[in-house]
């Protein structure tokens, strides 16, 4: 063979081999989950959306499971906040030993490998639960730390059972404070019915959607859902700067909580119950002609929510909202149903309080006898 053919030889050779090799890598990289999990910013249209608003100058309060601040795709947006839980871990809620606020908050505000609704948003971590355990009446008390300190936005992917009349009561606060909740309807089969705070009028309820489009097989429904997002196979931060895949309406609600926080930087006077009131008008319509009980108006169409013409008019009134609802996501969607502990808690307590009027009345029996 001359010098020539030689040299046509091992090229032809070389190239097969690239061409085989690209061949075997290509699925390799078309599986790449965490990528893949990102699928809700395309079939959002966040990319156009955040041409217009990024969040900024909104501070989103997140009652969950704690946030880390220090994950890549999050740090430098969390605000220290409380920590309200059973069993604190730290003054401020800058902790997360469960992943689950850490995944939410990602959501919202991520700007690494995890991609966020609102980026240049900041999240106000007010931690109110652990992986075994919380209490409707702890997330009442750091909505009204929210209150207090100037939150327009707060995210919960949890709910109880019980109408807590703490809960209840914040609720309506924050809500006559011009404060947009946003909470998560919950998921089959832990959750059969939608369940407080997003039961509560006034509440954004958050139903689910899957990678089809259509309701997410999982997800609760109910006449309190008010919007639907994606929920199922969502790529999120989590604890010890891990990322996962999971499913489930706390995702829906985190993303619809980012949405809330752009109109919000794109509107700063515009009024509570007219940023739910763009988010629903503007949402484009599923399953059944107008607000149903499975995707409520729609799915938010962000990029009309943020064109519409808004004129602040002195006439506009600071009124309530509409129904909602809430819970957490698959891989367990890090610690939101906590009902064990709580119980027991919660009857330890009572039996405390028995037993220290008792005590008080002896002593008082005690002190007229004297």
């Amino acid at each position: 063979m001359t010098p020539f053919r030689r040299r046509m030889w091992a090229m032809a050779t070389t190239s097969l081999i690239v061409w085989g090799f690209s061949t075997i890598t290509a699925p390799v990289q078309a599986a790449d989950g965490i990528s893949d999990g990102q699928w809700y910013l395309k079939y959002l249209n966040i990319a156009a959306a955040q041409k217009i608003s990024q969040g900024e100058g909104v501070r989103v309060a997140l009652i969950d499971t704690g946030v880390d601040p220090n994950h890549p795709d999050i740090k430098g947006s969390v605000e220290p906040g409380i920590d309200v839980s059973f069993l604190p871990l730290s003054d401020d809620g800058l902790v997360d030993e469960d992943g689950h606020g850490t995944s939410m908050a990602s959501l919202i505000i991520g700007h690494g490998r995890i991609q966020g609704i609102a980026p240049k948003a900041k999240i106000v971590s007010l931690r109110y639960a652990d992986s075994a355990s919380s209490s409707p009446t702890a997330m009442g008390t750091a909505i009204k730390w929210a209150i207090d300190h100037d939150i327009k936005v707060i995210s919960i992917s949890a709910a109880h059972q019980d109408r807590d009349l703490v809960l209840e009561q914040a609720v309506e606060k924050a809500i006559l404070h011009d404060i947009v909740i946003v909470a998560a309807v919950g998921n089959k089969p832990r959750k059969s019915t939608v369940e407080y705070p997003a039961a509560f009028p006034g509440v954004v309820a958050v139903s689910g959607i899957g990678v089809d489009g259509k309701l997410w097989a999982d997800s609760v429904t109910g006449p309190e859902v008010l919007l639907s997002a994606p929920a199922e196979a969502i790529s999120t931060a989590s604890r010890n700067n891990r990322r996962v895949v999971t499913d489930g309406t706390s995702n829906s609600t985190a993303i619809v909580a980012g949405m809330v926080a752009l109109v919000r930087a794109k509107y700063p006077t515009m009024p509570a119950a007219e940023v739910v009131r763009r988010l629903t008008g503007t949402a484009t319509d599923k399953g059944p002609a107008g607000r149903d009980s499975m995707y409520g108006f729609g799915v938010p169409n962000l990029v009309a929510a943020l064109s519409e013409p808004y004129v602040n008019s002195p006439g506009t009134t600071k009124a309530a909202a509409t129904p909602s609802a809430a819970v957490p996501t698959w891989i367990a969607a890090p610690g939101a149903d906590f009902p064990v502990r709580t119980v027991l808690i919660g009857g330890a307590g009572c039996l405390v309080v028995i037993l220290a009027v008792g005590l008080a009345i002896m002593v008082v029996r005690r002190r007229r006898l004297g």
